[in-house]
């Protein structure tokens, strides 16, 4: 291996302003680092990370990055950077097969998040593998094999977004977009010791992105670190007007004014109670005294969130998640495993009524989440209530009620890594993301906060 092949293997582990701070000195081409992630995806086959690499696609994109560079021409603000994609976003000239058998079309153009990546010059390695119809939350698809956790191994991957954080824990990609409707961002990242937002809902266009439940269906970023995810937000967020649910800012996103001595946190009470695992108990307990201090005199309060009913509303958002996925994917699902015919027969049974009582029951829980916000600022909680389940174990019923509670609410959530394959959780009221972000900086260099990669 060369000087400069050595170099770029590296940095393809490298955070995302690592990687930018290299391309701009030159101590890396983007071809040799396009290269190196191609090559790494190559001889981890075996992790079933991903379900389309554009090899071809990836290398020209990088090529013209250098040319780019070497003319002295405007850059974008990602510009060469190799990125992962989950296989519910359509991407220019690549079938979509939301992890569902059978044989699709190209997409004919781009979602338009990936537009927007594109806009910035990233370069778009391919499409990374999910749970069927990402509906799931442990990476499991008989179609396109189940995707490994290459930081535990034997361990499952979390889902429903499992290869784009397979593909940057491995790295085969510097950083990935994943689809986050219930938690399918942070769980995967908290399984890999990795970051994992998931933006106010609205923030990021959903246009060109298979449907899961729509009204919390969100794109979200997977990251080494949580500068990253600062640094993607950004070119990422926007009014998109061909997407009905896209939010409209009256100002940009912007960092608001706070002093982390100042700011109210809540703290999710008697974990054990609500079936939390003694681990992860341990675990958050240890993190919170860390993180104590940096509240100041205004100490995190308790909250009791069981009178919420997270785990009742969250199974009323899968009733209506398995209407809109037999509505919106129809004559795909034929091919798909009994499992998911199973699961989403279960709609099938159900009337209009009690279809419409699910979607007043979340329209409930929206204004529940509403007033916790007026007591403070952040809540903080486990993102995942259990360790990563031994690979071909039964799925947890309740591993996503913890990351459903921001969901369900359409609130920005962040998730930082824990050892063993845990997360720490901040969630904040709708459009305080920058805010999240912000602390979540702070709690990361105070906090057992260390990515287990």
């Amino acid at each position: 291996m060369t000087d400069s092949e050595a170099i770029a293997d590296r940095l393809r582990r490298a955070p995302l302003y690592r990687v930018l701070h290299a391309l701009a000195r030159n101590e890396v081409t983007s071809e040799a680092l396009t290269g190196a992630c191609l090559s790494a995806i190559a001889r981890d086959h075996a992790l079933h990370a991903w379900t389309w690499v554009d090899d071809a696609g990836a290398l020209a994109a990088a090529r013209a990055s250098d040319q780019r560079r070497a003319e002295g021409k405007p850059l974008g603000r990602l510009d060469g950077v190799p990125l992962a994609i989950t296989d519910v976003f359509d991407v220019a000239g690549l079938p979509t097969s939301l992890g569902l058998p059978g044989s699709v079309p190209p997409a004919a153009d781009d979602a338009h998040v990936v537009r927007r990546l594109r806009g910035a010059n990233a370069v778009i390695l391919g499409k990374t593998n999910l749970d069927e119809a990402a509906f799931g939350t442990v990476g499991r698809n008989p179609h396109f094999g189940d995707v490994g956790n290459p930081v535990h191994e034997g361990r499952a991957a979390g889902g429903a977004s499992a290869g784009s954080a397979a593909a940057v824990a491995a790295g085969h990609a510097i950083a990935a977009l994943g689809s986050d409707t219930l938690g399918a961002v942070r769980i995967p990242a908290a399984f890999m010791g990795l970051v994992g937002h998931k933006p106010t809902f609205g923030e990021l266009s959903c246009r060109g992105m298979g449907a899961g439940l729509r009204r919390l269906d969100c794109p979200g970023l997977i990251t080494r670190c949580v500068q990253d995810a600062a640094l993607l937000l950004p070119v990422l967020a926007g009014y998109d007007a061909g997407d009905p649910r896209s939010r409209k800012r009256r100002v940009p996103l912007a960092p608001p004014d706070w002093a982390p001595g100042e700011l109210r946190a809540g703290v999710v009470a008697d974990l054990a109670a609500l079936g939390v695992a003694p681990a992860v108990v341990e675990k958050f307990s240890a993190a919170m005294a860390c993180v104590a201090p940096v509240f100041g005199s205004a100490m995190p309060v308790a909250l009791d969130i069981a009178p919420m009913e997270v785990a009742a509303t969250r199974r009323a958002a899968l009733l209506l998640m398995e209407a809109e996925i037999q509505a919106a994917h129809g004559e795909r699902l034929l091919g798909a495993s009994e499992r998911l015919r199973l699961l989403l027969a279960f709609a099938e049974n159900k009337s209009a009524v009690e279809f419409a009582r699910a979607d007043r029951r979340l329209d409930g829980y929206v204004v529940q989440v509403r007033r916790l916000f007026e007591q403070f600022d952040v809540l903080l909680l486990p993102t995942v209530p259990s360790p990563p389940p031994l690979l071909g174990s039964l799925e947890p019923a309740n591993l996503a009620d913890f990351t459903a509670l921001a969901s369900l609410a359409g609130c920005p959530a962040l998730s930082l890594p824990l050892a063993g394959g845990q997360g720490l959780q901040l969630v904040g009221a709708p459009g305080s993301d920058l805010r999240l972000l912000e602390l979540g900086e702070v709690l990361s260099a105070v906090a057992d906060c260390a990515s287990d990669a």
